[in-house]
C-alpha cells in the first residue's frame, strides 16, 4: 500500500528549523531530550502567571518581562510551565535579559523542559503564523493518509471484498494487528501480523481474551449500529455504548509498533465502513432467515412433499445425515423482527445441523435439529431451548412487558413425518401461551391445551367454563382470599393436600378451610373423579376463552 505513514507532527526541533525562528539564532540552554515533543500551538505573553491561561503543548515565546527578578520567582515561573505541560519555552535576548539567569536554566533541566534563548529579535507574530501553517498543512496532511485508507476499503468492498479485506488494509497502514469484536469482548474477526510473525489470534488473547483491560497506546473505536432503544436491539445490534447503538468494537494494539493520530483517524473512517457492511450482512441473514422460515412453514403445512423437502433443505444448507430430525418451535408475544443471526450464534454451540427459520409475521422461530443415534432428545432439548432463550435475550427481545418467549419441542422424526411434527409444535406453541413458564414444553403433553385452544371460539366451551367454575370466578372478582389458585395448585398435585399447602405456604387447617369453601361454592365434591377431570378442563379451557 503506498500510503505515506510518517505521522509526526510539528516537533520543538522542527519549530527551531524554521525561518522565523532560525532567524533569531535559537541556543538550546536545557531540555534538549525533548526536542521531540509535538507542538500543539504557539502562544505569546509576559505576564507572570501566563501558565494558568495554557492548556498544554503550546511553545511559548516570551522576552523574559514575566519571568520576575528573583531566582525564586524564576524557578517557580519554570516549574508551573512544565507542570502544565508545555511543548517549550522560548526567550527572546533583549533588554530584559542580555544572558538568562541561572535559576531559570537550571530549573528548566531539572523538569526536563526544553529552554532556548534568541540571540536576534525575531517576529513573533511571523513565528505563529509561520508554526500554526505548518500545525494545520500537518493536520490536513493526517486527514489525507486517512481518506486514503477510507478509498481503499470502499474500492476493496466494490470488488467483493468484505470485512477480513478492511481490516487488512488497516493492518497493513498501522503496521500492527487489527481486530473486530463484539462489545462482550467476543472477538470476530483478526488481521494483521503480531510480533516476529505471530498469528493475530495469539496476540489477541494475550491482550484482549478473557476481559483483560486495553494495552496504553491501543486504539479502540465504536463501530456504530442502527438505532437505539429496543427496536435497534431487535434489529441485531450487539450492545450498548453510552445511549448510542454499537454493533462492535474495532481495536489496533501497538505491539510491532507505536500508533499516532492518524491511525485513529483512519479506524474512524473504517469504522463507518465496516458498520454498513455489518448492516448488510445483518439484512442478508435476516433474509436468509425469512427464506428458511418460508420453508419451514411450508413444509409444516405440507405444501413440500417429504420426497422433496431433503433437495430443498441441502440448497437452504441443512445436511442432516441418517438420523431423525427433531422440530423445536418458540413463540414470542409480539410479532415483528426476530433475531436470527444471535440465536443461529447460540444454536451452532450445539454442535449438530441446525436449520434455524423466522416468520415475524407470526412471531415464531422454527428449528430443526438432526440427532445423533446416541443423543438423548431431553439432553438435547433442554440445551436447544436455552439457546433460544439466550439469542432473544441477548438482542433484547421481547420487549419490556411483552409475554414471555414460549419454546415447544416436538416428536423427532424423519422427513415422512417431520411435516406433522412440526405442525403439531408450532400450533401446541401458540395454545402453551398463558400456561405457567417452563424452560420447554413437550408437544405431546400439550395435546389437552391444543384440543381447547382450537375450540376457544365454540360457545360451548365458554358456557362450559362457566358452568363449572363461574361462581368461583365471581367470589375471586369481589372476596379475598381469591380461591382459583388453591384450586389449581390442588389439582396439579392431584388432590395431595400436603403438597398443595406446601406449595401455598398454608397450614393444613386453612387449606381444609378453603377447600371446604370451594366445594360449596361449586355445590359439588372435590373428592369425586369426575368432578376433578371437569374442573381440570375447565381451568385449562378459561385461558384459551379469555385470551382474545
Amino acid at each position: 500500500m503506498d500510503i505515506p505513514v510518517d505521522h509526526t507532527g510539528v516537533t520543538v526541533r522542527r519549530a527551531l528549523e524554521l525561518p522565523g525562528l532560525r532567524s533569531g539564532l535559537p541556543e538550546v540552554l536545557a531540555g534538549a531530550e525533548g526536542l521531540g515533543r509535538e507542538v500543539r500551538w504557539v502562544h505569546a505573553g509576559e505576564v507572570p502567571h501566563i501558565a494558568s491561561l495554557l492548556k498544554g503543548g503550546e511553545l511559548l515565546l516570551t522576552t523574559g518581562y514575566g519571568l520576575g527578578t528573583r531566582p525564586a520567582e524564576q524557578r517557580a515561573f519554570v516549574r508551573t510551565l512544565a507542570e502544565r505541560g508545555i511543548a517549550a519555552l522560548v526567550v527572546e535576548l533583549g533588554p530584559r535579559f542580555t544572558r538568562l539567569p541561572a535559576a531559570l536554566i537550571d530549573t528548566a533541566r531539572a523538569t526536563g523542559l526544553p529552554l532556548a534563548q534568541l540571540h536576534r529579535e525575531v517576529a513573533f507574530v511571523t513565528v505563529t503564523e509561520e508554526i500554526h501553517t505548518e500545525i494545520v498543512n500537518g493536520h490536513y496532511a493526517l486527514l489525507q493518509r486517512a481518506e486514503e485508507v477510507h478509498r481503499l476499503c470502499t474500492n476493496a468492498l466494490l470488488g467483493g471484498g468484505g470485512i477480513p479485506q478492511v481490516l487488512g488494509i488497516l493492518a497493513d497502514f498501522s503496521g500492527n494487528p487489527v481486530f473486530l469484536e463484539t462489545v462482550e469482548g467476543r472477538l470476530l474477526y483478526a488481521a494483521g501480523a503480531g510480533p516476529e510473525g505471530a498469528e493475530p489470534l495469539q496476540v489477541w488473547e494475550r491482550l484482549r481474551g478473557a476481559g483483560k483491560e486495553t494495552p496504553s497506546g491501543a486504539v479502540v473505536v465504536e463501530v456504530p449500529g442502527g438505532g437505539g432503544g429496543p427496536a435497534g436491539a431487535a434489529s441485531g445490534v450487539i450492545g450498548s455504548v453510552g445511549g448510542t447503538s454499537v454493533r462492535a468494537r474495532l481495536v489496533l494494539l501497538p505491539v510491532r509498533a507505536p500508533l499516532a493520530p492518524v491511525h485513529r483517524i483512519a479506524a474512524e473512517r473504517a469504522a463507518g465502513i465496516l458498520a454498513v457492511v455489518l448492516m448488510q450482512a445483518r439484512q442478508e441473514e435476516e433474509l436468509a432467515a425469512r427464506g428458511r422460515g418460508d420453508f419451514l412453514s411450508d413444509l409444516a403445512e405440507g405444501r413440500i412433499a417429504a420426497a422433496d423437502a431433503p433437495a430443498q433443505a441441502r440448497v437452504l444448507g441443512f445436511r442432516p445425515g441418517t438420523g431423525p430430525l427433531l422440530p423445536i418451535v418458540m413463540r414470542l408475544g409480539d410479532p415483528g423482527t426476530l433475531p436470527a443471526r444471535a440465536i443461529a450464534e447460540e444454536l451452532a454451540a450445539l454442535g449438530v445441523p441446525v436449520l434455524l427459520g423466522v416468520r415475524p409475521a407470526e412471531a415464531r422461530v422454527l428449528v430443526l435439529l438432526a440427532l445423533r443415534a446416541e443423543q438423548d432428545r431431553t439432553a438435547l432439548a433442554d440445551r436447544a431451548a436455552a439457546a433460544l432463550r439466550t439469542g432473544v435475550d441477548r438482542a433484547g427481545t421481547p420487549r419490556p412487558g411483552s409475554p414471555p418467549p414460549v419454546v415447544v419441542v416436538g416428536v423427532p422424526g424423519t422427513w415422512a413425518a417431520v411435516s406433522a411434527g412440526l405442525r403439531h409444535a408450532a400450533e401446541a406453541a401458540t395454545a402453551a401461551q398463558g400456561l405457567p413458564p417452563r424452560p420447554w414444553h413437550d408437544a405431546r403433553h400439550l395435546d389437552i391445551d391444543l384440543l381447547l385452544w382450537r375450540l376457544r371460539d365454540h360457545p360451548d366451551l365458554a358456557a362450559f367454563v362457566d358452568r363449572a367454575i363461574g361462581s368461583l370466578r365471581a367470589h375471586d372478582a369481589r372476596a379475598k382470599p381469591p380461591l382459583l389458585p388453591t384450586l389449581e395448585t390442588y389439582l396439579a398435585h392431584a388432590g395431595r393436600k400436603a403438597e398443595t399447602a406446601r406449595e401455598l405456604h398454608l397450614n393444613r387447617q386453612t387449606l381444609y378451610n378453603r377447600l371446604a369453601r370451594i366445594g360449596e361454592l361449586l355445590s359439588t365434591d372435590l373428592e369425586d373423579p369426575q368432578t376433578v377431570l371437569a374442573l381440570s378442563l375447565a381451568l385449562r379451557a378459561r385461558r384459551h376463552v379469555h385470551r382474545q
